[in-house]
Formats: C-alpha cells, sequence, structure tokens
C-alpha cells in the first residue's frame, strides 16, 4: 500500500523483514520440538537462534537463481549458522512455513484492528452521551421522516462496531492456526507433535486436517470481516458528507487553521476526509472477492492463492487500519451544529407530527385508510403552500370533531419523540 494511506505499525507487520523474522522463528520453534522429542541432534536450534540473521538482499539474490522463496530463505540461513542447519525444515514443506507465518501476520494485524475499533467505540460513545437529546431530524429515502436525537444516529453506529468488534474477534479466533504436517498434509515426514509444539509457541491452534496448505476458507472469513467493517466505515463517513452538504450543515468536518478547500472557490469547506474514507472502504471491500476465490484450490495443494495473499494480506490490512483511525479523527474533532439540526427539523412546517395526528383519527373511531387521506391531503397543502401542518388540522371540523385542540397541540410536540432515549441507550451501552 502507498505510504500516504499507511501507518508505520501495520507497514512494520507486513515487512520483508518481518516475514523472514516470523519464518525463522517457525523453523526455530520446529528445531527445538525435533530435539526434544529426539528427531535431531541437541543444539540445532541455539546454534541457529544465535548466528542466523535475516539478510534481506541476499534471500532475494538466492531467490533470483533458484526462484523459490523458501528454498533462497533456509540456504540465506544455513550459510550464516553452518553445517548444523542442514537439520532444518526435515520433513517439512514450504507451507508449513508460508501459511504459519501468514497467518501469524494476519493476528498480529487483526490485534491492532481491534485496538483501532475500540478508539472508535471511544469516540462513539463519548459523543453518543453528549448528543443524547440533541434533537435533528430523521431521514427515510433522503427526505424527512420523524424527529430522532444526533445521539441515537451516533449510538446505532456504536452499536453496530460492536458487532464489527465481535466478527473481528472471532475472524481472528478461526485464523489462528498452524500447519507443520509436510507434504500434502499426512505427517509422513514428520511427527505430529512439532506441530503441536509450535502451535504452543506462538499461541495458535494445530490445523485440525490440512491439505498441503491450510484451508483458505479460514482467510475467506477474515477477509470478508475486514470488507463488512469497510461497509461500516464507508455508513459513517457517507452520513457525515451528506449532513455537510450546504443545504443541510448539520455538522462539519473539522477544518484547520491553514486549511483550504479548493483552489478556485475560497469559501469552500469540503468533506474530503470523509470522502477519502468512502474510496478506501471500496478498497477493502475489492479484496473479499479474490479470497474467496482462493477457497477452490486444485487437489492438495497450488499457488493459485500466493500472488493474490501477497497483494490483499498487507494492502487489506493496511488501508483499513488507516481508515479505522482516520475515522476515529472525524469522529472526535466534528464540529456539530444543533441549532442548524432544530431548524431543519422545523423546516417541513411539522409534517413529521403526521403520524401521530392519524392515530389519534383512527382511535378516535375513524378507519385508518380515510384516517390516512385526510391527514395526507393536508399534509400535501402544508408542504405546497408553505403553511403549518397544525393551522390546517385546527381548521379541519372533520378533525376538531375527533380532536380537541389542546390534544392537538401535545402532538405537535418533540418530547414524546425522545421519551424513550434513555430506554434505548440502556439496551446500547449496558
Amino acid at each position: 500500500m502507498i505510504s500516504r494511506y499507511s501507518r508505520k505499525e501495520l507497514v512494520q507487520i507486513w515487512s520483508e523483514e518481518n516475514k523472514y523474522k516470523i519464518w525463522l522463528d517457525i523453523e526455530i520453534a520446529a528445531a527445538e520440538a525435533m530435539e526434544k522429542y529426539k528427531i535431531i541432534p541437541k543444539g540445532v536450534a541455539s546454534v541457529v537462534k544465535k548466528k542466523g540473521k535475516i539478510k534481506v538482499k541476499r534471500i532475494h539474490d538466492i531467490e533470483a537463481k533458484v526462484k523459490h522463496d523458501v528454498i533462497a530463505f533456509l540456504t540465506s540461513i544455513t550459510e550464516q549458522a553452518g553445517i548444523k542447519a542442514r537439520y532444518l525444515h526435515q520433513g517439512m514443506t514450504s507451507s508449513d512455513v508460508l501459511d504459519t507465518s501468514f497467518n501469524l501476520q494476519l493476528v498480529q494485524s487483526g490485534n491492532i484492528l481491534i485496538k483501532d475499533i475500540d478508539k472508535i467505540l471511544s469516540v462513539l460513545k463519548k459523543q453518543a452521551k453528549k448528543h443524547k437529546f440533541t434533537p435533528c431530524i430523521g431521514r427515510s429515502h433522503g427526505i424527512h421522516a420523524e424527529p430522532l436525537t444526533f445521539g441515537l444516529k451516533l449510538a446505532s453506529f456504536y452499536e453496530e462496531f460492536k458487532r464489527n468488534k465481535k466478527r473481528l474477534e472471532d475472524a481472528i479466533d478461526n485464523i489462528s492456526t498452524c500447519s507443520i504436517s509436510g507434504a500434502v498434509g499426512t505427517f509422513a515426514n514428520i511427527d505430529p507433535r512439532v506441530e503441536v509444539y509450535v502451535a504452543k509457541k506462538f499461541k495458535l491452534k494445530p490445523e485440525p486436517i490440512s491439505t498441503q496448505i491450510i484451508p483458505r476458507d479460514r482467510h475467506a472469513h477474515y477477509f470478508s470481516v475486514l470488507g463488512i467493517i469497510a461497509g461500516s466505515v464507508e455508513r459513517i463517513a457517507t452520513e457525515i458528507r451528506h449532513l455537510q452538504r450546504s443545504e443541510v450543515y448539520e455538522l462539519q468536518e473539522f477544518f484547520s487553521k491553514d486549511q483550504k478547500g479548493s483552489s478556485a472557490m475560497p469559501h469552500k469547506k469540503n468533506p474530503i476526509l470523509s470522502e477519502n474514507l468512502t474510496g478506501l472502504a471500496r478498497i477493502v471491500r475489492g479484496y473479499v472477492i479474490p479470497s474467496l476465490e482462493n477457497i477452490a484450490l486444485w487437489h492438495e495443494r497450488d499457488i493459485s492463492h500466493s500472488s493474490v495473499e501477497r497483494n490483499i494480506g498487507p494492502d487489506a490490512n493496511i488501508t483499513l487500519d488507516f481508515a479505522l483511525i482516520r475515522l476515529s479523527n472525524v469522529l472526535d474533532k466534528m464540529i456539530i451544529y444543533p441549532k442548524k439540526m432544530m431548524k431543519n427539523l422545523n423546516i417541513t412546517k411539522g409534517l413529521v407530527f403526521s403520524q401521530e395526528v392519524m392515530i389519534e383519527l383512527t382511535k378516535s373511531g375513524i378507519q385508518r385508510e380515510k384516517a390516512y387521506r385526510i391527514v395526507q391531503k393536508h399534509s400535501k397543502e402544508s408542504y405546497a403552500k408553505n403553511i403549518d401542518l397544525i393551522d390546517l388540522i385546527k381548521k379541519d371540523k372533520s378533525i376538531t370533531n375527533k380532536i380537541s385542540s389542546k390534544k392537538i397541540d401535545s402532538i405537535f410536540k418533540y418530547s414524546k419523540h425522545f421519551k424513550n432515549v434513555n430506554y434505548i441507550f440502556k439496551r446500547v451501552f449496558k
């Protein structure tokens, strides 16, 4: 991933240095197990641990000749560690190293993404409680529907990211497997206890049955969860973008003192960060399909998945990490305009109370369809002529004969729309 959308911690996880370090750690752990069970002579692991160093350029130089990354890596380590290194990798196959290492990188990345989500949850909780009773209009199909509070809107995002955290925790657990089972996964040339030892060393679980690789449905699950989280990022970003439109302007991304919005128009303050998040979310979701297509490989192993994972492994995790941190900052610093929210709430002259008028008419004995038509007629006139709906309602004797003026006045108040806000907040923030 390009540095513009990358954070150092995730980049380090997916660096060549870290990848080869994990490979070396796996080989050393396997050697330790083989020594323990008297499969190879004592001292191999300690010598390799002491003398084996990661030399990325040397590995690449060897690979250019042998056309095999694991052989190049083992050759480089052997050059440094000496004759005892000949016992490394005994009975193992390349995928034992590659797959266990890839899973470890996914676990490392996933744990950072969990921390990122925790930051978003913290900010959403703070902002939701601050605006628990800040009135705003709820919209369906982009059209004014009924009142709610801005805190409820944020609480909805909070609950979604709680689910995302649980999904990611499950995906991390699902991907936390280790395979040291040799060619075609039969343990023909390696003791199964080696796999158990290595798995325990890295806090992984032995893969119950591998072919020559760890089954890719596990990876598809992980990347699918990243795609879902990206969708949640875009959901919030899209809402911010809509609410910052000039016609709405209920909130605004933070705009620094020296920031400029347009090269042509000095007045512009654009929601560029939220737009950026929308684009980044598309990238992360785009990696889901290739991960699903990686499930169906030929027989016990092919490498058609390898080129895919070399790309989507770092890019999906690095991109989502960047997006989550950017989103938490946007949410934390966004400027909210309660007065504009109230102004927009009143812009439709009371149309938002139409359902309550209809309900009261049905309670008085009028059939629902007739009550609907009566209120709809006045609503259309209110909108067309910019007249307060309550004034039209009070002039209609077919309504006032059924509903008292006092009751009509009570209908056109916002308070009842917020009577269960505390109840909802208790369910979300329990």
